[in-house]
């Protein structure tokens, strides 16, 4: 590693150790939730945690910290295993995981580990890919069975071995303490006029600051009850002139209680005029020092959005040269600033982007030759600000993303049903590709094939607020833009009433309201429509999505109007119908707690200026749940198979032939093995077999060759083959392409979820 090299490693380390801290107590808190969970509630934990890991995974590469990644790796094997339900979370497994993330832990925030720990990592890893070979009454089988991972910790010399002969091998000699704290380095003071202070004071600075905004509202508002009470007060008062001056005549006998009552009502209007000033001037006064105060402490904790890539170039350089291709990588728009909250939950999905540009984007060199490209690919990652939005842009200008292939990767793992891939149009078809599980490569290696990565940015995305879209054409490029709001704890809102109840609409979400003629709305389909600057959007009435009995009242009155909203989200557009519209205002976001830590459709509350609490709707889950009431859109998930899936497997390392006969029979499928590639053609000669996964390497006959020839035989030229092999080199996976493989899992990267996700695919 030249230099410059160690001093990029040395400024992203406190960041991947912020990162890492992060992940592994959600991974942690999540096993802990698991264990008193119930069994409904079990899979989206899983999901969670599993997601989680992934994201670590993806981190500890961009620090070459290789040893979390093989945790990491590890780790994700057993979550996949429980996600489909082949093994149950028993006290072993989840005891486990628990001292996987420890391990996790004490790898990403020490230097170095001395070998006897490192001998009880290494045995760590081999217990946790064990645990789906085997299972017997919950719990994990055979440890002694050679892992198909590549040996993670490096050995030291036979002395020091020697030595630590006697260190405690049980995992339990580890200590449960929580996971270490770590405060990120502060750069040195560059001048007398700073001041070093840890971000969490300053967090809870701008915490305090922003509940102000509370009392500015609550200022408001009562400047408004008194402006209204003077104005009563004022009608009050010409009425019981009026009155008086018309019964004037029979009241001279009481002037003496008249002059009194003069006299009350002016002492008791000059000190209402007197307060209703005061309060305006509070309003002013209160409302400037609240918006100065909150801008200044907000801009202390702004930070350049050049502070967030750094990681990237080199993040670049490695997976580019990884997979033989040549990358370019630039960025614009770095200096403009944004909250450091919002660059941290950002970071994530843009590395998820730069890693699907990279894999699934930009050709090989020879590929972008072929088409008469530059050898060299270009991603670009660009910022801008617009209107108190920031908007993230990552193009890439490689193949594209083909429509075609993306529905039918939706149609092979059950996130579409054929009837919805017919009527879904081209950008809804693009939009599949982030939906969980839904992938276009047939290569499963570290960092791609899963079919996570864009689903997290979906989803990191909308908890945010934020919308991801994306812009595409054939050969010319790919683009994703984020839109994400400037901070996270305050926002505009759109203040809207449904019935009797009021909620807020985010801003960034918001392209408009209007009132329109009920005549303008048009039925197609049995769905209702509005055409907005020519285009025809879905209408829903809001109080129906809600489940509010009020919410279409005002399209049944006699009013020829109806008020809506377009709203738009992830480049989905959709008109939602409501009763009224207030106003738009400053919205301070307050969590809803954990015991409502999801709740579908609403993303948190408001306090108004009246002390009325408000919900603010979550805009992305909003649309989903006006889709799942539409007829179009009821697809489920595809069944298992019913009848027996026959596969063959070749293989002349008996170790590893048992070990792939294992996890395929675990999973349900009729297995038979093949020593070599002359013997698995026999065996497919005698007998119809479904699939084959067959290793490379091999006596007279190699993988290639066998695929090639099944490829050749008019009767077997369908059957799916699948290569796993250790040669990961880019000219062996062309080849592997190239003679007909349908899939080639790299052993390196080998993970029994992968293999039995590209099972389910094939079959």
């Amino acid at each position: 590693m030249d230099r410059k090299d160690e001093e990029i490693l040395k400024r992203l380390l406190p960041m991947f150790r912020i990162e890492a801290q992060d992940h592994l107590r959600i991974i942690s808190s999540g096993l802990m939730e698991l264990e008193r969970a119930v069994p409904e509630r079990q899979v989206e934990i899983i999901e969670n945690i599993y997601r989680e890991s992934h994201s670590l995974k993806g981190a500890a590469r961009s620090v070459n910290s290789f040893d979390v990644i093989a945790v990491c790796q590890s780790m994700e094997d057993v979550f996949s295993a429980l996600k489909r339900k082949e093994i149950a979370p028993t006290a072993d497994i989840l005891d486990l995981l628990h001292r996987a993330v420890e391990c996790a832990s004490k790898l990403a925030f020490e230097e170095d580990l001395p070998f006897a720990e490192k001998s009880v990592l290494r045995e760590l890893v081999h217990k946790l890919q064990n645990v789906t070979k085997r299972v017997e009454n919950g719990v994990a089988g055979n440890e002694g069975t050679k892992s198909s991972n590549p040996e993670p910790f490096a050995e030291k010399p036979a002395a020091e071995a020697k030595k630590a002969e006697g260190a405690e091998s049980s995992l339990k000699s580890w200590p449960s303490a929580p996971l270490p704290a770590f405060t990120a380095p502060t750069p040195a003071p560059e001048s007398t006029g700073t001041v070093r202070i840890y971000t969490s004071k300053l967090d809870a600075l701008l915490l305090q600051a922003e509940e102000m905004l509370s009392v500015k509202l609550a200022a408001g508002q009562r400047a408004e009850d008194l402006k209204g009470l003077n104005d009563l007060f004022t009608r009050w008062k010409r009425e019981r002139a009026r009155r008086y001056e018309t019964a004037g005549k029979g009241m001279k006998g009481d002037s003496g209680l008249r002059d009194s009552a003069e006299k009350f009502i002016a002492s008791f209007e000059g000190k209402l005029a007197g307060l209703l000033k005061d309060a305006e001037y509070d309003r002013r006064s209160i409302g400037a020092m609240v918006d100065t105060l909150l801008d200044d402490v907000k801009k202390t904790l702004m930070l350049p959005f050049s502070s967030l890539v750094d990681v990237f170039p080199k993040l670049v350089r490695d997976l580019s040269r990884d997979a033989g291709k040549k990358i370019e990588f630039t960025t614009s728009g770095g200096e403009i600033e944004l909250d450091r909250r919002v660059l941290e939950e950002i970071k994530t999905p843009l590395i998820h982007l730069v890693r699907n540009c990279i894999d699934h984007g930009i050709e090989t060199p020879e590929g972008r030759k072929a088409k008469k490209k530059p050898l060299c690919g270009k991603i670009e990652i660009a910022v801008s600000s617009r209107e108190g939005k920031i908007e993230v842009t990552v193009s890439d200008d490689g193949a594209g993303i083909d429509v075609s292939a993306v529905r039918s990767a939706a149609l092979r793992c059950g996130s579409i049903t054929g009837e919805e891939a017919e009527n879904l149009g081209v950008y809804e078809t693009l939009l599949l590709v982030f939906r969980s599980g839904v992938t276009t490569s047939p290569i499963i290696t570290d960092i791609s094939g899963r079919g996570l990565g864009l689903a997290i940015v979906r989803e990191k995305i909308g908890k945010i607020n934020g919308t991801v879209s994306i812009d595409t054409q054939p050969n010319v490029g790919t683009s994703f833009m984020m839109v994400v709001p400037l901070t996270l704890a305050t926002f505009r809102g759109v203040l809207c009433r449904v019935g009797e109840r009021l909620f807020v609409f985010p801003s960034i979400n918001v392209e408009r309201v209007a009132r329109v003629k009920k005549e303008e709305i048009q039925t197609v389909e049995n769905r209702e429509t509005l055409s907005v600057d020519g285009h025809t959007l879905s209408l829903v009435r809001l109080g129906d999505v809600l489940g509010l009995q009020t919410g279409d009242a005002r399209a049944d009155s006699d009013d020829p109007f109806v008020q809506v909203a377009v709203v738009g989200s992830a480049g989905k557009r959709m008109v939602f119908m409501i009763d009224e519209v207030s106003h738009e205002q400053e919205v301070l976001v307050k969590p809803l707690g954990s015991q409502l830590s999801r709740v579908p459709n609403i993303a948190g509350a408001t306090v108004l200026g009246d002390g009325k609490v408000v919900p603010i709707l979550n805009v992305s889950d909003l649309m989903i749940s006006a889709a799942k009431g539409s007829p179009a859109h009821t697809g489920t998930l595809a069944a298992e198979p019913q009848k027996k899936i026959s596969i063959l497997v070749v293989e002349d390392s008996i170790t590893s032939r048992t070990l792939l006969k294992t996890i395929l029979e675990s999973a349900g499928y009729e297995v038979a093995t093949a020593v070599d590639g002359v013997d698995a053609f026999t065996a497919l000669k005698s007998r119809e077999y479904d699939l084959v996964v067959s290793d490379v390497e091999m006596p007279r006959m190699n993988g290639f060759d066998l695929a090639a020839k099944i490829r050749a035989d008019r009767k077997l030229s369908e059957l799916p083959v699948v290569l796993v092999t250790a040669l990961e080199s880019r000219r062996d996976r062309e080849r592997g392409m190239d003679v007909g493989a349908d899939a080639y899992i790299v052993k390196s990267s080998f993970e029994h979820s992968n293999l039995l996700e590209v099972v389910r695919r094939l079959t």
